[in-house]
Order: structure tokens, then C-alpha cells, then sequence
């Protein structure tokens, strides 16, 4: 089964590729895939603010951080399981197991009397939530062709928009006026719509010839990157004492599952398909552990308020989405500059916010700064995602999404506990400067990094 054939892909005088996405034979996954992706980020978005209300009422203080842990690590173990699955049975059961299981998780969450069913809405919406994504990769793969690619990741990027203008403030309503539990109970008829347009179109995908490479160990390997990651989080959030050891623990954990569950060569940077992998965990990993400490700074530094200190994110998500748009009009554009360029961008925003760290800080260009950074996310992650599909064939197309999943939540969840790490060694959350800027001044030379290396990526120009 080969890719979809361009000559029928609407390159008809004056169609655009954005045009494209919504032809009749088009317009079912599109919107499907664009519902799921909305809905994981209110999910996404709202959680937090509607936490520390959840937590105190079902008497979970000692445990506030384990429904993210539980999340997280249930994403990992499913994003890598749903890769394979796709890889031998195509897109189609991930995508109707992966809706199901958060749907049943938003429900279990939403009515939950204690901890304990809290912490199981949560792992089923992780394991929910990771199967769908990977195998959304895949049916991007699968329906639209190459060059109309770019243009799928842009809209894929603003889904993302609303949620983030909106979901926290919506949340936080819902949270006061009516309660914590319509935050999971409200989006459950909206699942079940997403999967409603997509049984259609699933049902009429062709045959899917199975991966018959065997890949020794991947559920074990799953497993021990779910462990991993949840250590070494943990480790970050509580940087002290027997903490360092569990995150020590968990390090030494991911290290070889890491080896099963990603490209090789991609620790080494090999030129191709790995260094794309590498690209995505050296991006996200700088811009979201800069991006974590930035509400601290504005908040301990300058006594910015939370609602002021959230602005620059806010606008940030702002900057992503319209980066994202531009490389979609540009797909005679090598997806390798696209690239180069995304992590200049991170890299001029990350080392500008060094500045603020300080209380003679100009933190009223934060926004300006947060922007350009996001911008610089916005034209990378879809161009790297549009540079793993074109790596891909029909057989290891699975692996290879799961694989940037992976890089992606492993890359933040690392550099992030760095920052972590730093702040509770030298210095505190009422004075981070003295650990914020050296922290922002290495993120910086990591995106630079990335840069430097976008020379390894793989083929640069998209088919016509």
C-alpha cells in the first residue's frame, strides 16, 4: 500500500493545500483528527487549574503531583504500544481503543469518590490519549500526501489555540460555578463525536500490509520508559534527599529502553531519520523547561500576578500557531530550513528571557520574547513531524511517530528536571535567579545545538 497518489490530490488551478484538506473525500479525517487533538489539549490546558480543587476534596494533598505522573506514564507505555499496533494492524484500532479509553477515563475521573479512582481516570486517559496521537500520525501518513502534509501539521498546531486562550479560564469556571468533575464530564460527548466522524473513513482505509520486523522487547521496553520518565519527574518536582536516587533510578531505566523504542543512531545524531528524532527531544526539551520557569520568574522577581505572569504563554501559543501556519504555505520550503530556523528562533527567545531573571530585568518584553520562541516552535515541530512521515514507509510508520512522541516527552521531562534540580541546589522558588539564568543560557546553546545539526536532517524537499 503506497502513499496517496498527488495527481489526484487537488493541484488544480487556484486550490490551495489548506483548500485541500477539506475535499469531500478529505473533510471526514480532517475533522476527526482536529476534534481528538482540541480535545487533549482542553484536557491538556484545564487539568492544572482545576487540580489543587480536586485534590483537596477528594483528600489527596500527599499526592497532588501523581495524577500528572499517572498521566504521563501511561502516555509513554501507550504511544510506543499504539506504534506497533499500527505497524502491524494499520491506524484503524488505535484510533477506535484510544478515544474509547479516554472517554471511559474522563467518565472514571469525572466521577471519582477518592484518590484511587482519580489516579485510574487518569492512567486510562494517558493511555487513551497516546494511542490516539501516534496512530493520527499514521493516518495523516496514510490519506494525505506528501505536500499537503505541512499543511495538516498547521491546523493540527492550531487546534491547540483555543484551548490554550481559553482552557484554563473555562476551567477555573467550571471549577468555581459548577465543579472540578465537569472539567472530564464535559468533554466526553465531544470524544465520542471525534470517533464518530472517523469510523467512517477508518472503514473505508485499505488493506494494511503488517511489519514483519521483530522488535525484541518494545513492551518491556514501554514499560520501563513509563518508570523512567515518572522517576525522573518525580526526582524533579522534589529535587531533595532520596528523591535524586529514585530519579538516578529511573535513568538508569530509560537509558536501554531507549535503545529498543528509538531509531537507531539517533543518540549518536545520525544523519537522516534519527537526527529528526533527536530534533524534536533537542526542541521541545529546551523551549517547554525555559517556558516552566518563566510564571516563577515574572511572580518571584518582579511580583507579577498569576494572571499576568500566564500572558507571555498565552502568547507563545499565539507565536506557535501562526509559525506553523507560515510553513504550511510554504511547501516548496526545504522542511531541513523550516527546521534550521525554528531552533534560531527558540534560541533568540530562550536567551533573551535570561534577561528578566534578574530584578533589574526588562520583563515587560517577555511577551515579545515568548513569542518569537513560540514562532520558532510553531515553523519546527510541524516540519519535523512532516520530515518523520517522509521517512516512513507503510510498514514502520508507527514506530517512527511513537519514536517523536517519545523524543518529544522524554526531552522536556529531562530538561525540565534539570531546571529543577538547579533551582533546589542553588538557589529558590522565592529567588531562582542565581540557577534561572545559567539554566536559560544552557537551553539557549541547546537549541543552538539543534541548529548546528539541522545539516544531518533527512531529505529536505517535499514530493510535488
Amino acid at each position: 500500500m503506497g502513499r496517496v497518489s498527488t495527481t489526484d490530490a487537488g493541484h488544480e488551478s487556484g486550490t490551495t493545500n489548506k483548500g485541500r484538506l477539506w475535499t469531500p473525500e478529505r473533510r471526514g479525517p480532517t475533522a476527526g483528527i482536529v476534534l481528538l487533538v482540541t480535545l487533549l489539549a482542553f484536557e491538556n490546558m484545564g487539568v492544572g487549574t482545576a487540580m489543587p480543587r480536586m485534590v483537596a476534596e477528594l483528600g489527596g494533598d500527599d499526592l497532588y503531583a501523581w495524577p500528572f505522573l499517572a498521566f504521563l506514564a501511561a502516555s509513554v507505555i501507550a504511544t510506543v504500544l499504539s506504534g506497533r499496533l499500527s505497524d502491524l494492524r494499520g491506524p484503524r484500532p488505535s484510533l477506535l481503543i484510544g478515544p474509547a479509553l479516554f472517554l471511559v477515563g474522563l467518565v472514571v475521573a469525572g466521577l471519582a469518590q477518592d484518590m484511587t479512582v482519580l489516579l485510574l481516570g487518569r492512567v486510562l486517559q494517558g493511555l487513551g490519549g497516546g494511542a490516539q496521537i501516534v496512530a493520527a500520525y499514521v493516518l495523516i501518513g496514510l490519506v494525505y500526501p506528501e505536500r499537503d502534509r505541512p499543511a495538516v501539521f498547521g491546523l493540527v498546531a492550531s487546534a491547540w489555540v483555543v484551548p490554550s486562550l481559553v482552557g484554563p479560564a473555562v476551567s477555573g469556571w467550571l471549577t468555581e460555578a459548577l465543579s472540578w468533575r465537569w472539567v472530564f464530564l464535559g468533554l466526553a460527548p465531544f470524544v465520542l463525536l471525534g470517533v464518530l466522524l472517523l469510523v467512517p473513513v477508518l472503514g473505508k482505509l485499505p488493506a494494511h500490509r503488517p511489519d514483519e520486523t521483530r522488535r525484541r522487547g518494545l513492551p518491556w521496553a514501554a514499560l520501563g520508559a513509563g518508570l523512567g520518565v515518572v522517576g525522573l519527574s518525580w526526582a524533579a518536582q522534589h529535587p531533595t534527599g532520596i528523591n535524586l536516587v529514585i530519579g538516578l533510578a529511573g535513568l538508569a531505566v530509560l537509558v536501554p529502553a531507549l535503545r529498543v523504542l528509538l531509531p537507531k543512531g539517533t543518540l549518536r545524531a545520525r544523519r537522516g531519520l534519527p537526527m529528526t528524532i533527536l530534533a524534536r527531544g533537542l526542541l521541545a526539551g529546551s523551549f517547554f523547561a525555559v517556558e516552566a520557569f518563566i510564571p516563577l520568574t515574572l511572580t518571584s522577581v518582579h511580583g507579577y500576578s498569576a494572571i499576568a505572569a500566564g500572558i507571555p504563554l498565552t502568547l507563545s501559543a499565539l507565536g506557535w500557531t501562526t509559525g506553523a501556519w507560515w510553513q504550511s504555505r510554504k511547501p516548496d520550503v526545504p522542511r531541513a530550513t523550516m527546521v534550521r530556523w525554528g531552533f534560531v528562533l527558540n534560541a533568540v527567545g530562550v536567551a533573551g528571557v535570561t534577561l528578566i531573571a534578574p530584578s533589574w530585568g526588562p520583563a515587560f518584553l517577555t511577551p515579545v520574547l515568548w513569542t518569537v520562541a513560540g514562532a520558532g516552535m510553531g515553523l519546527a515541530m510541524s516540519s519535523l513531524s512532516v520530515l518523520t512521515l517522509a521517512a516512513s514507509s507503510d510498514v514502520d510508520r508507527g514506530f517512527n511517530s511513537a519514536a517523536l512522541q517519545i523524543s518529544d516527552m522524554l526531552g522536556s521531562a529531562l530538561m525540565v528536571g534539570l531546571g529543577g534540580v538547579l533551582v533546589a541546589r542553588f538557589a529558590s522558588t522565592a529567588a531562582p535567579t542565581a540557577a534561572v539564568v545559567p539554566f536559560d543560557l544552557l537551553m539557549a546553546g541547546v537549541s543552538v545545538l539543534g541548529a548546528v545539526l539541522t545539516t544531518r536532517l533527512g531529505r529536505a524537499t517535499l514530493e510535488d
